[in-house]
């Protein structure tokens, strides 16, 4: 369905940080996306949010889904009720757009892309990271053999302890699926496997170590694929420093890159040589994470107007089977 005459009508299901701080913001400030309602199960937070960015309605979940309020959804909420609303949302003809994880499991991905397949609707995981300019410059280095056979990519998350002071959701395994290896390690694997094109994977090992909370505060993940590439991913909730930590490097046999900041380097000559693409400073330049977001957001937009084709997230069998 074309939608390009008129804007999109999307709803959103959590009013959460994540929903405050990127989906709204960027979804209202666009002119091709009207965002008629949103649910959340605290009703009054999701009438302040609404009243906030000038939604007009709070409805319920099954009230949004109903009839033809809205072409889509966006899906925020804990990552527990990720699958059922997105399988509810699909099975009722909408267009869905779910934060990470999409299910807990790879049978219950395979329920969402059964889904989508049997709807026609698009199905998009919120894999934003995927969508950050450096993260898109490293991969198009990869993906045009400029660094020549990779065979280590390696990706690290390091989160402040003070992120814990105030347990949430994140910390109940039944509500979180588990602790910063969910949390974390899922978009730094994602990360990882897509700069290589989500290769064959042989074999999985992993650490875990346990803090306060009944899931895991740290994890050590090694991935080693049929063509003998080596993946390592660590993560944390629990690192003492001044600032959260990313780090991300690919290893080749003529090179390697690393982000962030975007570095690439190759050889001549037997020495190393900096061919770091050159990105100007720019003034009040958009942090690159909202940046992602809004790329994504974009993405999806455009998949439901019908302006670019959107492939269905089926690597994201492989990585919850990791």
């Amino acid at each position: 369905m074309n939608l390009s005459k008129r804007p999109a009508r999307l709803g959103v299901l959590g009013t959460g940080a994540i929903s405050q701080i990127v989906h709204m913001p960027i979804l209202t400030d666009r002119t091709d996306v009207e965002v008629v309602a949103v649910s959340d199960s605290d009703v009054p937070k999701a009438k302040a949010i609404a009243t906030r960015f000038g939604v007009k309605r709070v409805v319920t979940d099954q009230e949004l889904l109903e009839g033809n309020m809205v072409d889509g959804v966006v899906i925020s909420t804990p990552n527990h009720l990720h699958e059922e609303q997105a399988l509810a949302a699909l099975q009722a003809g909408k267009h869905v757009l779910v934060e990470r994880p999409l299910a807990f499991t790879a049978r219950g991905v395979d329920r969402l892309l059964n889904a989508a397949r049997k709807s026609g609707k698009v199905l998009m995981a919120g894999m934003s990271h995927r969508y950050r300019p450096d993260a898109a410059a490293l991969s198009s280095f990869v993906a045009g053999g400029e660094l020549g056979r990779v065979y280590q990519v390696r990706g690290s998350w390091l989160n402040r302890k003070l992120h814990l002071n105030r347990p949430t959701w994140r910390q109940n395994k039944k509500l979180s699926g588990g602790g910063a290896l969910m949390d974390l390690g899922i978009p730094a694997l994602d990360l990882c496997l897509y700069m290589v094109g989500y290769p064959q994977i042989c074999r999985v090992s992993a650490v875990t170590t346990m803090g306060e909370y009944e899931v895991e505060d740290a994890a050590l993940v090694m991935v080693t694929t049929d063509e003998g590439l080596v993946i390592t991913v660590e993560v944390t909730w629990s690192f003492f420093g001044s600032e959260d930590r990313q780090f991300f490097r690919v290893m080749g046999t003529e090179g390697s890159a690393s982000l962030p900041p975007l570095q690439v380097y190759k050889q001549l000559g037997g020495r190393p040589l900096d061919v770091t693409p050159h990105q100007p400073v720019q003034s009040g330049a958009e942090n690159p994470y909202h940046a992602a977001y809004r790329r994504e957001i974009d993405l999806y937009v455009r998949a439901i107007n019908g302006e670019r084709e959107a492939p269905l997230p089926e690597e994201q069998h492989a990585l919850m089977a990791v």
